[in-house]
């Protein structure tokens, strides 16, 4: 573990974006923040993950007074359509055959909120996902082995759902999978915490 002057704070209890921030060797606490993420009228899937990264940061600083916090959100779109967390196979099933031989947009961003100054900074990565064409074998296939029924568009890049993909176009792979460490990285040293 790195040596720090500062307490890192984890705004979000999803288990994908804790094994993200473990890579770069840094301790950190886990808060739940608890935010409402209900769309709001003719808000952009970038404005929305924008917007809620860093309520999520702001949702937790009560608790941490002198802290760096993280907050991240991401919003996966084609066109107007937004697809969030299935929940089930039947809803995974329906997003998987939606994006059969298309294109989806994931919008992910990240915020850093320093709690003893208030300044929060945050960055928007985008990621385009190519989706093979899927016949249904492939699907049900798919969805009974990994069963990726709390992932955004069904698909866990990072486990057997590369198999669905054709391509990925970003410059942060893991902003796809919810929190771009690329980014997270150069808030974390702008706010005086070096992961090296």
């Amino acid at each position: 573990m790195t040596v720090q002057s500062r307490q890192l704070v984890l705004a979000s209890t999803s288990r994908y974006r804790k094994a993200l921030l473990e890579r770069l060797g840094l301790a950190f606490d886990i808060a739940s923040p608890g935010v409402d993420e209900t769309v709001l009228p003719n808000e952009t899937p970038a404005d929305t993950a924008l917007r809620l990264a860093a309520s999520k940061a702001r949702a937790v600083e009560p608790r941490f007074s002198d802290a760096l916090i993280i907050g991240s959100d991401q919003v996966a779109a084609m066109g107007s359509e937004r697809f969030g967390k299935p929940g089930n196979h039947e809803a995974a099933l329906r997003q998987l055959r939606a994006l059969s031989g298309k294109a989806v947009d994931f919008h992910t961003a990240v915020s850093l909120l320093d709690a003893r100054s208030g300044i929060v900074e945050s960055r928007l990565v985008p990621c385009r996902v190519f989706f093979r064409p899927l016949d249904e074998r492939r699907i049900e296939s798919y969805l009974r082995r990994e069963q990726p029924y709390d992932c955004s568009a069904s698909a866990k890049a990072e486990g057997l759902g590369i198999a669905l993909i054709a391509r990925i176009a970003t410059e942060d792979p893991s902003s796809l999978i919810g929190l771009p460490l690329i980014a997270l990285t150069e808030l974390l040293e702008r706010a005086g915490l070096r992961v090296l």
